[in-house]
Order: structure tokens, then C-alpha cells, then sequence
């Protein structure tokens, strides 16, 4: 064939770097690894980001799926840096960013009847890397349930609860299973969320939750000690949103630990 002219390639005159540009909602089926089972497929929601210097008028949108396409059957935190590291020499670029979002699945047994039902957490890869550094988060969303102290308190009969969702960004030195930080988040807060009970199952959360009541700061205060006395988390944030039952808006709270 012919030589195609590349129009990317052309030099811009305007002198604007780009800090960010790419393709952004591509899906593809992926493979992540799985405590229990080995593997999990899933399907991952990929941003896929480079620099662009300001001398050249676009970047190469088809290699990005190509990168995708060659590293989807192992997608992993230990391989980012060799897909990163492929992304930035494959678009000739300073840097490269890439965010992988997907479901991930546990098998969950009920409390009292032990029945086993599947619970499906939302998880998220985010990796940066330049020549220099390497960056690398975790983030998962985790739901559950918290019971109000004040309801409690002031009530002769009861107390609201409601689901809260609580969303941990994180990075580590070592590799971190995503089970285990989902059940460090679990037990943060008043009670789990089950995908299946039974009535005795019912019983079970429903005194569970109130003889733990916790309001939204409750919960980030206690998940901050618990991850901040981990060597291995080196920063996070933390995020939790009651979806209140007796009010028509939700409680929020968010804490840090600076790097």
C-alpha cells in the first residue's frame, strides 16, 4: 500500500500542551485475579490517557485499544507498569495514565442459615507513570449498613438505619487481596449487606445493627484508625454517603491521610 498521511503528526502552532488525552468508556472483557478462585473474568471500563506535547496536533487513538486488547486477559496491580510502560512507548508519549473500573464479584454466606448468594462490589485500578514515577490506586466501593445513635437514643421503640456506601481510595507497598480491604471496610460499620436472608438471617443484621449504631463520621473515623495503623496502606482517602431513610437528602463525610 501506498504510504496514508498522518495528520497527527502534523506540528501545532498554538503552543497549548495537553495534560490528558485519549479514549475514555471502552469496554472489554478482562481477567483480574481472585483470592478464593485464582481468576475472575469481568468487564472492565477503561480510560486510557497520554500528555500530549503542544508541537503535535493529536495522539493515535488506535493504539490505545491495541494496548488494551494485548494485556485484557491479565489485567492485574502487578502488571500496570509493564501496560503503562507499553501505553507511553506505543503513543511515543512523557507520560500515561490509565483507570479500569469493573465488578467484582464475592460469594457471601448469610449469617445464621449460611446460605450463598453473590455480592457484586465496585472496584477501580488507577495507574500514572513517567519516566521518573510510578503511581498506583486502588479504589472500592463497599456497601453496608449503619444505624443512627441519635434515633436510638431519643426513641422509646427503634431507630432509622439506612444503606451507606463507603468508597476507599488506597495505595500500598505490597500487594493488597481486594477481599480482604472489602471486609476491613465491612466491619467498620454498623452491619454487612447481604445479597440473600433468610428470616433468622434477617433477625441476625437487624440486632446487629442496633447494638452497633454509628453515624457517617463513625464510620470514616473508625476505618481512618484501622487503615492508618496498617504499614502496608501508605495513603488513602475515605468516603461515606448514608442514604438517610427519614430525610430526603444523604449524610456525607471524608477524611485523608496525606501523603
Amino acid at each position: 500500500m501506498a504510504p496514508i498521511h498522518d495528520t497527527q503528526k502534523m506540528q501545532d502552532f498554538r503552543q497549548i500542551d495537553i495534560n490528558k488525552v485519549g479514549v475514555k468508556g471502552v469496554k472489554y472483557p478482562i481477567t483480574v485475579l481472585d483470592k478464593t478462585s485464582g481468576v475472575q473474568h469481568s468487564i472492565g471500563l477503561f480510560n486510557i490517557y497520554v500528555g500530549l506535547p503542544h508541537q503535535f496536533k493529536g495522539t493515535h487513538m488506535s493504539r490505545f485499544v491495541e494496548v488494551i486488547n494485548r494485556y485484557h486477559k491479565k489485567i492485574g496491580i502487578n502488571i500496570f507498569p509493564t501496560i503503562l510502560g507499553e501505553i507511553r512507548e506505543h503513543l511515543e508519549a512523557e507520560f500515561a495514565h490509565l483507570e479500569i473500573t469493573f465488578d467484582y464479584c464475592i460469594e457471601k454466606e448469610a449469617p445464621v442459615s449460611r446460605a450463598k448468594s453473590i455480592m457484586i462490589y465496585e472496584c477501580t485500578f488507577i495507574g500514572s507513570q513517567t519516566a521518573e514515577e510510578m503511581d498506583f490506586q486502588v479504589k472500592i466501593k463497599v456497601p453496608v449498613t449503619s444505624l443512627c445513635p441519635c434515633s436510638k437514643a431519643i426513641s422509646d421503640h427503634g431507630a432509622h438505619n439506612q444503606r451507606s456506601l463507603v468508597t476507599v481510595n488506597f495505595s500500598f507497598a505490597k500487594f493488597v487481596w481486594i477481599e480482604d480491604m472489602i471486609k476491613t471496610i465491612e466491619n467498620a460499620s454498623s452491619c454487612e449487606v447481604y445479597p440473600l436472608l433468610k428470616r433468622p438471617d434477617e433477625k441476625y443484621v437487624t440486632e446487629k445493627a442496633y447494638n452497633n449504631p454509628m453515624f457517617v463520621e463513625d464510620m470514616v473515623r473508625d476505618l481512618f484508625q484501622k487503615l492508618q495503623s496498617d504499614k502496608n496502606i501508605t495513603w488513602f482517602t475515605i468516603e461515606a454517603e448514608n442514604m438517610e431513610s427519614i430525610h430526603n437528602h444523604s449524610a456525607y463525610a471524608y477524611v485523608e491521610k496525606y501523603r
